[in-house]
């Protein structure tokens, strides 16, 4: 599983790099194909589904996220994290999210660095739109993650989790879209299983011709320390099937992480 993904990302991208966007790429075998809509920038999940017949790529070109918290400086690198979403229903679709690379390093005040890198883990998600999927409305989805534990020695918790998402799009007044989602998510700390609520509010609005802004406010909480964060950041569309974006997420709360950025893309093929 781990080889096939670095090839993935590597034909996508491919894809995204040589084929044009426009109104002639992959007519949909249902018809008119749907405005594009994404999981990406932000960190609230869309109730949108991907037409039967039609695959989108949601990528970072890289992030990098910095935390300093008791003394630790810990940093992380993700290169070409990917999310691959393939619509299989009318409003049905699945996909899987591919970390080709990441690299964490981490040191305390006095003590030399310590960096693990190698591919990460995957996740395997299902989507399900229950109303609202063409516009005109409010729309609800529900999502269902479940994680598996692929990441190389010194990344990740090599545990299986899972997540369960009700996501939620609806306009707002002034020419403002709004969206948030709630889930619980069962979680490994080291000793056993524990769920962990999360929460999310985003809203955004255009600001010129195909170019738009969003604001997000994100919460998360359990058995452990409440993580919180502020993420804002612009998108920019390219005709119909491609979106380039830029972002930062603040920490809000003592154990969030610090700062993260990131840039990355959208693609419908």
């Amino acid at each position: 599983m781990s080889s096939f993904a670095p090839l993935l990302v590597a034909r996508a991208l491919t894809l995204a790099a040589l084929l044009p966007s426009g109104d002639g790429l992959a007519v949909a075998a249902t018809g008119a194909r749907r405005e594009l809509t994404t999981d990406r920038p932000d960190s609230t999940e869309s109730p949108f589904t991907i037409e039967p017949g039609h695959v989108q790529a949601e990528m970072d070109f890289a992030n990098y996220t910095r935390d300093r918290s008791g003394g630790t400086t810990a940093t992380q690198w993700e290169a070409a994290p990917l999310n691959l979403r393939v619509g299989v229903a009318a409003d049905l679709e699945v996909g899987i999210f591919v970390t080709p690379f990441q690299r964490q390093d981490e040191r305390t005040a006095a003590g030399p660095w310590t960096r693990s890198h190698g591919f990460g883990d995957l996740v395997w998600r299902t989507k399900l739109n229950l109303f609202g999927n063409d516009g005109g409305g409010p729309a609800l989805g529900a999502i269902a993650d479940v994680k598996l534990p692929t990441a190389s020695g010194g990344l990740g918790n090599g545990k299986f989790e899972a997540e369960f998402i009700v996501p939620v799009a609806f306009a707002l007044p002034g020419g403002w879209s709004a969206g948030a989602m709630t889930g619980v998510a069962l979680v490994h700390d080291g000793t056993s299983y524990q769920a962990v609520w999360g929460n999310t509010f985003t809203c955004g609005r255009e600001l010129a011709t195909d170019l738009a802004g969003f604001l997000e406010v994100t919460s998360s909480a359990g058995s452990g320390p409440h993580v919180a964060s502020f993420n804002a950041g612009l998108t920019r569309r390219f005709g119909r099937d491609l979106q380039f974006d830029v972002g930062v997420n603040l920490g809000l709360s003592r154990q969030a992480p610090d700062s993260l950025i990131f840039a990355g893309l959208a693609r419908r093929f």
